[in-house]
């Protein structure tokens, strides 16, 4: 894993040269190091990129003319208006929603972790059984 570190700290291209060597050398060991790269995120595409993507908004897709890319006016201001407020509004509660969500999942956290440290204390304080037999 230290290779991993230290070419993490390069970036995206030293993962791409990695890779491309990889198959140049032998074509299951480039396999291997793409798919590693690319399901821990290395390369942008794995799990926590699209929950980064998703935190985001969808920002980083909006200059690719996908989906999320703004509604053309519909020729009434007044709607459009509305549309961008009701829009607005929408992902305030969205990401207020994904807050709450946060802090009820550290909260369960805490609370595994608290019934953890309880169950350890009590498994210290029980008497130990004596290794000689002298109970």
């Amino acid at each position: 894993m230290e290779l991993a570190y230290k070419l993490d700290s390069y970036g995206k291209p030293a993962w791409i040269a990695l890779t491309v060597l990889g198959f140049m050398a032998w074509w299951p060991l480039g396999l291997a190091i793409l798919a590693f790269a690319i399901g821990s995120g290395r390369f942008g595409c794995g799990k926590r990129s699209f929950a980064r993507w998703q935190e985001q908004g969808g920002e980083t897709m909006k200059g690719f003319g996908c989906w999320t890319r703004s509604a053309p006016s519909s020729g009434n201001r007044a709607f459009d208006e509305y549309r961008q407020d009701t829009l607005r509004r929408l992902e305030e509660e969205q990401k207020e929603f994904r807050d709450f969500l946060d802090r009820l999942r550290q909260a369960k956290d805490k609370a595994e972790f608290d019934q953890f440290m309880a169950e350890r204390r009590r498994r210290a304080d029980e008497p130990q059984p004596d290794a000689s037999g002298n109970g």
